[in-house]
């Protein structure tokens, strides 16, 4: 509703209830009572008028503090009562000993009124300081900045969505800072781990072109040693645009309702002559009821690749790995277990980094071959990007368990 007309029903609801409060009360005669109807008229009539004048020259939004605009209203309030009062009881014809002492009544109540209402006005006015220094503080990079909220009003409600508009741009600014470092770290890490096998390339691509290396069996050795380092930096490239894919959240997923229990079938197959040749066991169990599972088929696949190639690698000869899938709470986890040395606490929380390779408790016994350290990390954001989550069990010297969970659609559950 438009705020003159809903100013406009106030007084004219004011006027109703003191003509018939006094009707009700004092039992007038009818024509005291018109009179005294036009009166209450003219001067409710005129102070609505001063107020709404009052109102539209916004004379408050002129002065340095909303206490003082608040406590000039109270005043103007005040002196609008008085001159509807005083004018009223001039007209009446009362006494003189009774006007002077309703008017001294009046001042008194009038004074007590605004210093009631800017006393009261302070609270409000406090707690916009509060927010103004809040908001000056954010302004000047202070993220963790909070106002205190006090009551329900809706200055309360601002405070509220003031302090959650920090917490988010706090956690932006953090997680801005963890992905510059990240990124910092890539660039460092891509570079070393591209050099090693450029150096080692080159090497051999001069000793070939230059006739350093003339026999069949030393030529033959360093053009498959060459083959190996290009597909090694090819994989990396390929790995690298994938996390690039992840984080951009561009990872594109083809989903559809398929068979995991075939994926894990063709993923063991895949890796059987390698876990012979390593002397190890490669074993898989799938619940019946796994099946079917709404998926992208072929980044699942390369979920498994990964997580069966770094248990193979950090696997020693005559141990074993066991693949296992089921459901439980109405999601698929599935559990990739080697029989490892294990991973140490310290190096726990970092396994799903870029480019880690836990050096401290996992290439020490010898048999960890130089994997570029982002299999998990890719690993992680396939399974997050499927609604999933992916986590590590493991101690030094009891071997590793990852886990995934992925959800099972109701509709073809």
């Amino acid at each position: 509703m438009n705020r003159f007309f809903l100013y406009l029903l106030t007084i004219l609801a004011a006027l109703g209830f003191t003509l018939a409060l006094i009707y009700l009360v004092m039992h007038p005669p009818m024509g005291d009572l018109v009179s005294l109807a036009g009166l209450l008229a003219v001067t409710g009539l005129v102070s609505g008028g001063v107020g709404w004048v009052s109102h539209r020259m916004g004379w408050w939004r002129r002065l340095p503090s909303l206490a003082q605009g608040l406590a000039l209203s109270y005043l103007l309030a005040a002196g609008l009562t008085l001159v509807n009062v005083w004018v009223t009881a001039r007209l009446m014809f009362i006494n003189e000993h009774d006007f002077v002492l309703a008017t001294m009544l009046l001042l008194f109540a009038s004074s007590i009124s605004v210093s009631f209402g800017y006393f009261i006005s302070t609270s409000v006015t406090q707690a916009l300081r509060d927010l103004m220094k809040g908001a000056e503080k954010l302004s000047e990079g202070d993220f963790t900045t909070r106002v205190p909220v006090q009551g329900e009003d809706e200055v309360a409600h601002l405070t509220r969505s003031f302090n959650e508009m920090a917490a988010r741009l706090e956690q932006a600014r953090e997680a801005e800072r963890t992905l510059d470092e990240a990124r910092r770290n890539l660039v460092a890490w891509a570079s070393h781990d591209l050099r090693t096998p450029l150096a080692s390339l080159r090497a051999m691509l001069d000793a070939l072109a230059e006739g350093v290396v003339d026999d069949p069996e030393t030529v033959a050795r360093y053009l498959q040693q060459s083959q190996q380092e290009t597909n090694r930096m090819s994989t990396l490239i390929d790995d690298l645009f994938e996390l690039a894919q992840i984080d951009a959240g561009g990872l594109e997923l083809q989903r559809e309702a398929a068979s995991l229990s075939d994926l894990i079938s063709d993923t063991l197959g895949a890796f059987a002559a390698r876990a012979v040749m390593r002397n190890l066991a490669l074993t898989g169990e799938v619940a019946p009821d796994v099946d079917p599972l709404w998926m992208a088929p072929g980044k699942i696949s390369r979920v498994f690749r990964n997580l069966i190639e770094n248990a193979i690698r950090h696997t020693p000869a005559g141990g074993a790995i066991h693949v296992r899938a089921g459901v439980e709470n109405g999601s698929v986890v599935v559990s990739v277990a080697d029989s490892g040395i294990g991973i140490s606490s310290e190096d726990l929380p970092h396994v799903f980094d870029r480019f880690y390779r836990g050096e401290k408790s996992r290439s020490r016994e010898g048999y960890v071959s130089g994997g570029a350290g982002l299999g998990l990390a890719i690993a992680k954001g396939i399974i997050e990007a499927h609604g999933g989550r992916i986590w590590v069990e493991s101690a030094v010297g009891r071997g590793t368990v990852m886990r995934f969970s992925l959800p099972k659609s109701p509709a073809i559950s």
